[in-house]
């Protein structure tokens, strides 16, 4: 069962601190760009803890850790963050343009501190696997501050949609925090604080399976320091503040989720030939030509592939721009236009996936991204499952535009477009024990890191 709890979550002071110049986006996400800015920002913005700079002279005694930790402690000292008074939910909304269309949406969810599970418990499910140096870095970030700022993405499947009922009465009132990011995302956040709409959301969750949509590195990290603090108590203490770790909650029966696709950009491929990739392909993929000749005629061929891509999401649909010559680096010279065009592949009639997927579970056959890396980039572009993992070859784009201007720019050699997987898909396979190839899914828009916070320790 899902145990999940309110808490006193340390919260920034609008008065000392505007929410819009202090909260970042997740650690994974920021860019040196970012970074820079967040810093520039105020003094005060949460870039410092979350992904301080680093510099050449540091020692065990000053590093990026030690400033992350004797910044957070001046800040909730000095009154820049402070602790709610009670323990409570809280209402989290996010509103937000799809990108890449003009729809409006509204996610929903509720930050909680969940109990911190181990996998074999059937609790909490992963579906990714996760690499060892953003966990060590992590870790030594947490052992240092003793202190959550970002969030963990959680997702629970309620048809009743009991939760989000309370989530909408919560909302009827004026917000704590509300603040529009870099990318036009408006964020809310209310206190649920009620003792009796309290017990409800516990009991609603008591039966739940939570599945990691987003921080598989944190919540892994959060396991670690757990089992470090119980080694050294040498014994179990189910409420101490390190047997949970805040989550932010999300209801895949609610409206307002969205999953993005990652898109595949690949470069340094030895050999690269796309005619012998398509003969490679050609017993299991048709193939649909969007040819162009000159610009004109190619703004219109990748307006119509982009379009057919999206309608062919049931056929299993996979886009492909190809670089017009090979290159072993994937650089050079920009590629012309003559003779060029844009693929879309869909499976043949009668082709049989456990023939083309021999070690790929049922569920995970169903997956464009899955028939991706195991049907095209290991046996067509020898692109293997450890190469991926050590990002050999292969780049992520969120938007599809950035994905086809790495052709052109000669950045790479070839580009593949997915459709999004779709959450039942992901919640599925999760629970079943399975994980996903690395960057599968991209849910959008991204928690805020430091709208609440959740203390191991009492503040100094």
């Amino acid at each position: 069962m899902a145990q999940v709890f309110p808490f006193r979550a340390f919260r920034y002071n609008p008065a000392r601190a505007p929410f819009e110049r202090v909260l970042t986006q997740p650690y994974d996400k920021i860019s040196p760009a970012m970074q820079e800015k967040y810093y520039a920002a105020d003094p005060h913005n949460l870039i410092a803890v979350e992904k301080g700079r680093s510099h050449p002279d540091d020692t065990p005694q000053n590093n990026v850790y030690t400033r992350a930790a004797a910044g957070l402690a001046a800040w909730m000292a000095n009154g820049i963050v402070r602790q709610d008074p009670t323990p409570a939910f809280y209402a989290y909304s996010q509103e937000y343009t799809v990108p890449g269309t003009e729809e409006r949406r509204t996610r929903r969810g509720f930050i909680g501190a969940g109990q911190l599970e181990d996998y074999s418990a059937r609790v909490v499910f992963r579906h990714e696997q996760t690499l060892s140096g953003p966990k060590a870095d992590r870790l030594e970030l947490l052992r240092h501050t003793q202190t959550h700022t970002g969030q963990l993405f959680m997702l629970y499947s309620d048809p009743q949609r009991r939760i989000d009922e309370i989530l909408v009465e919560a909302e009827s009132s004026v917000p704590e925090t509300e603040l529009c990011d870099e990318y036009g995302v408006i964020h809310r956040l209310w206190l649920i604080s009620r003792p009796h709409r309290i017990s409800e959301i516990q009991h609603a969750m008591a039966d739940q399976k939570l599945v990691i949509a987003d921080g598989h590195h944190r919540y892994e990290t959060a396991l670690a320091y757990r089992d470090a603090c119980r080694a050294r108590a040498g014994k179990i203490d189910p409420d101490a503040p390190f047997e949970r770790v805040m989550m932010t909650f999300i209801n895949t029966h609610s409206e307002g989720l969205t999953i993005l696709p990652a898109h595949r950009v690949a470069a340094n491929i030895h050999d690269f030939s796309w005619p012998a990739v398509r003969r490679h392909l050609e017993p299991w993929f048709a193939a649909q030509e969007f040819s162009f000749s000159n610009e004109a005629q190619k703004i219109e061929a990748r307006k119509n592939f982009l379009a057919c891509l999206q309608s062919a999401r049931a056929k299993r649909a996979i886009g492909v721009y190809p670089a017009s010559q090979s290159r072993k680096r994937g650089r050079g010279v920009p590629n012309g236009v003559a003779g060029r065009a844009f693929y879309i592949l869909t499976l043949r009639g009668g082709v049989h996936l456990a023939q083309l997927l021999p070690s790929v579970s049922p569920r995970q056959r169903e997956l464009d991204v899955v028939l991706l890396h195991e049907g095209i980039l290991e046996p067509a572009l020898g692109i293997t499952p450890q190469a991926v993992t050590a990002e050999a070859h292969l780049s992520y784009e969120r938007e599809a535009a950035a994905a086809l201007d790495a052709v052109d720019s000669g950045r790479a050699q070839i580009s593949f477009l997915l459709n999004p997987c779709g959450v039942d898909q992901v919640m599925k396979i999760a629970t079943a024990g399975e994980v996903l190839p690395q960057k599968s899914t991209d849910f959008y828009p991204k928690l805020l890191s430091g709208i609440t916070m959740y203390r191991l320790a009492p503040a100094s």
